[in-house]
């Protein structure tokens, strides 16, 4: 067997999500005065407007977007704006990792809509040339599961015609989103800024806004995820004509819940947005996330056994980073043989204490992946390294 590394990450949490506490979180350092109360109560609806009043000023969102919760973390957000807003137009659909199936399967086989979807292998950002602005767009911004990132967004139209909806789960708060090309951009507490699972966040432009104002899917909608209110339309999408009111339900921008939420995550999400504040606001989110993705990488540049994922360094994330093992000795076995070596590096990484959670997606492709979001210090990044050397040679050995 190898020898272990001397140092281990002072935090060992490397999970794509739920990722790690802010350095120096305590559960302590939470608001309790709350906890207990009633969902409706107007203190409460005060609080979570509060939420979302800091996490637009540090997320950067534009003045006249709106932004509104939902159940069930980042899907839930996706799935709102998906069931809520599309059908009026055809829809194209990116696919390079697991969730941007996820959601061309959804809109298919759910929405019953015929999307065109257009799909990238494993580590490789899409063919963007026949994207139609004529058309809705559902794309993730970072492929969580594959670590590949959208490179830019000039091949978003400024004049498009259709909607941009974008799953930026394990981007917001780590790059730097442009906003005039997005129209619905979604995110959740467990993901960049290391906050509790359950509730999810989209931010919805004018557009997006105006798309709910004025229509009216052709299906049921179910309460978790409706974003207007009235009754469905007609196939042709026509507004149901009952004495008005249908539309975007603004309450849900001020603060108001589709369901009861949970006071005690949304008092950790608060923390962890005014942590991002306090030590410089987004820019200082984005360097973090870029320092810890350059110690990682350095170490991949004089790794022998390790590449990344993401062939194109245009397109590699810097949040969700995704390794493949290119060791001749590993590439000789089957995939059954790849993921379990993957699980036994877990294995020997877990009862050391050195590093949790550093497996790749079960639906990925066999290899490691390492959480570099802002709530990660960049020492722990470096301390991981050796100790990842160690476990690929000890699972060898064993």
């Amino acid at each position: 067997m190898p020898n272990k590394p001397n140092v281990k990450p002072e935090r060992p949490w490397f999970s794509a999500g739920p990722t790690a506490k802010r350095p120096g979180w305590s559960s302590q350092a939470l608001n309790h005065d709350l906890l207990g109360r009633g969902i409706r109560a107007p203190e409460v609806v005060a609080r979570f407007a509060h939420g979302l009043t800091l996490t637009r000023e540090l997320l950067q969102v534009p003045e006249d977007w709106v932004l509104v919760y939902l159940p069930g973390s980042d899907t839930g957000a996706v799935e709102a704006a998906l069931w809520s807003m599309l059908g009026e137009r055809p829809v194209q659909v990116l696919a390079f990792e697991n969730f941007g199936q996820v959601w061309a399967t959804d809109i298919r086989d759910h929405l019953k809509l015929e999307p065109e979807v257009i799909e990238g292998p494993w580590g490789q950002w899409p063919d963007v040339s026949g994207i139609d602005p004529a058309k809705d767009l559902v794309f993730p911004w970072n492929g969580t599961t594959a670590g590949v990132k959208a490179p830019n967004a000039d091949w978003i139209a400024d004049d498009r015609e259709g909607l941009v909806i974008c799953d930026a789960t394990s981007a917001a708060f780590a790059m730097a989103l442009p906003w005039d090309k997005l129209d619905v951009v979604t995110f959740s507490f467990q993901k960049a800024l290391g906050g509790e699972a359950g509730l999810g966040v989209a931010a919805m432009s004018p557009r997006a806004v105006e798309r709910l104002d004025r229509y009216a899917p052709p299906r049921a909608v179910p309460k978790v995820l409706r974003l207007r209110t009235g009754t469905p339309s007609d196939p042709a999408g026509h507004l149901p004509q009952n004495g008005g009111g249908e539309g975007f339900d603004r309450a849900l921008a001020s603060g108001s819940m589709i369901n009861t939420f949970s006071v005690w995550t949304l008092e950790d999400w608060i923390d962890a947005v005014e942590w991002g504040l306090a030590i410089g606001g987004l820019d200082a989110l984005i360097a973090r996330t870029d320092a810890n993705a350059a110690a990682l990488d350095a170490w991949v540049q004089k790794t022998a056994w390790v590449d990344y994922l993401a062939e194109d360094p245009a397109t590699r994330s810097t949040t969700s980073v995704c390794l493949k093992i290119v060791d001749e000795r590993v590439a000789a076995l089957d995939g059954s043989a790849q993921h379990a070596l993957v699980l036994k590096i877990k294995a020997l990484l877990e009862a050391e204490g050195a590093a949790f959670d550093v497996e790749s997606h079960r639906n990925a492709p066999a290899g490691l992946r390492i959480w570099c979001g802002c709530t990660v210090e960049t020492a722990d990044v470096e301390a991981l390294t050796p100790w990842l050397d160690w476990a690929f040679e000890a699972a060898l050995a064993e």
